[in-house]
């Protein structure tokens, strides 16, 4: 499948600000967006779009300055294991906003899109609906520097969000496919970050 016009390209690792918002925004404005009508499907396909939410951690331990990269993940509504926030790429937004919308509904952040990692097929069991009989997917896979850690956000009542290092992250991912988009994601920051050996 072709990849989607208007999308930014990979780029290294930034290091951002990285900030709490106690004063949770009111919460009208705070809604996941509910229902397929404007679903994106591309031949029968549903299109996806989701992201790999991340910070830098410096510490100064012992007198040595430290640096951490953390991913965020968050607890599956359907079963055991972390993932990603993921979710339909709708009609009305870009990948990439898509990508931005699914991390604040759901895990409850908000950031700077820093790169397109790549693009990845999955068949889903619940979303088969008539556009997508087989309940194929294809996820357009973003990676976000998180800029906003909300204390209220859509999905809090069913889902919780956990920190973590990358090998934690790939030990605790419940999709295959999200656990090779985290090892893609790794290739592309080198020299920055480098995975450990298995």
């Amino acid at each position: 499948m072709s990849d989607q016009q208007g999308m930014v390209s990979e780029s290294p690792i930034r290091r951002t600000a990285f900030a709490v918002v106690m004063e949770a925004e009111a919460p009208e404005k705070l809604v996941a967006r509910v229902g397929r009508s404007h679903q994106r499907y591309a031949e029968g396909v549903r299109l996806v779009a989701g992201c790999i939410p991340f910070r830098i951690l410096n510490e100064d331990q012992d007198g040595r300055q430290t640096t951490e990269l953390q991913v965020l993940m968050i607890t599956s509504q359907h079963g055991e294991g972390l993932i990603f926030p993921k979710g339909g790429w709708e009609t009305d937004e870009t990948a990439e906003q898509a990508a931005c919308r699914e991390a604040m509904e759901e895990a409850g952040v908000r950031g700077i899109i820093q790169g397109r990692i790549g693009s990845w097929m999955f068949k889903s069991k619940r979303l088969r609906t008539a556009e997508c009989k087989d309940g194929e997917c294809c996820a357009h896979m973003f990676s976000l520097a998180v800029t906003e850690l909300l204390a209220v956000w859509p999905e809090m009542s069913r889902r919780s969000r956990h920190w973590m290092s990358i090998p934690e992250a790939i030990q605790r991912c419940r999709h295959d496919w999200m656990r090779d988009a985290l090892r893609q994601w790794c290739d592309q920051q080198q020299p920055v970050y480098k995975l450990p050996p298995a």
